[in-house]
């Protein structure tokens, strides 16, 4: 039996045609996905991203005309269920907590480009966060930091139900609360209030110390491009 080809539509915004024209062309080779639509500033990705509908949003976190940030945001207001990966320059730990919060659920450094955009798109077309080997590593490091300086001693004995190891998972994968309620068939305020519970129940004050803890706890790891 044939492998059926899983289709794939694609958004490429960046304020440079050269580096357009060259996602296009990683992009092309990959049998069943299309380039449906190009942005030149973040505005217009918004827009194009909510006319379009794509399953994922390549973006450039700098651009004109609503940052890639800013851009993130709006995307996962307007289509929810499309994905979004950010390509940057920047490796600093503050930017990547910056690019989690807003939604993203790939990171991809420009200098990774033509080695790990196609896995990226691959992996979070899936629903999965991928980030580029170099974020990887920094990510695992800043929890093995936080690990030896934070007591928490107060939370040692606190274990989350079933339930919440579940919105855990799938919050640090990335999801939006209202694809969290969608998967586990329950209410957005259902996993508002988990969400709540959690933050308080484990002592966690962001969505970055929730990530090390579910690394910690084997709930999630990151992806990375070395496999």
């Amino acid at each position: 039996m044939t492998r059926r080809t899983k289709r794939l539509r694609i958004l490429v915004a960046d304020d440079h045609e050269l580096v357009r024209r060259g996602i296009r062309g990683l992009l092309r080779a990959r049998p069943g996905w299309t380039v449906v639509g190009e942005a030149m500033n973040g505005r217009e990705a918004v827009e194009k991203a909510n006319r379009l509908k794509p399953d994922v949003v390549i973006l450039d976190i700098s651009m004109p005309d609503l940052d890639g940030l800013q851009a993130t945001r709006r995307i996962r207001e307007v289509v929810p269920t499309t994905k979004v990966v950010v390509l940057t320059m920047h490796d600093s730990d503050q930017m990547v907590r910056r690019v989690l919060h807003a939604g993203a659920l790939g990171y991809v450094l420009k200098s990774d480009l033509a080695t790990q955009l196609v896995k990226a798109v691959k992996y979070v077309s899936a629903g999965k966060q991928f980030l580029t080997p170099r974020i990887s590593d920094m990510v695992l490091n800043g929890f093995l930091k936080i690990g030896n300086h934070v007591d928490e001693t107060d939370h040692s004995q606190a274990r989350p139900t079933l339930r919440e190891i579940e919105v855990i998972r799938l919050l640090a994968e990335g999801k939006a609360n209202k694809e969290i309620a969608v998967e586990l068939g329950i209410t957005i305020r259902t996993v508002e209030t988990h969400r709540a519970k959690i933050m308080l129940k484990l002592g966690l004050h962001s969505l970055t110390e929730l990530i090390h803890y579910a690394i910690r706890h084997k709930i999630f790891t990151p992806l990375n491009g070395t496999e």
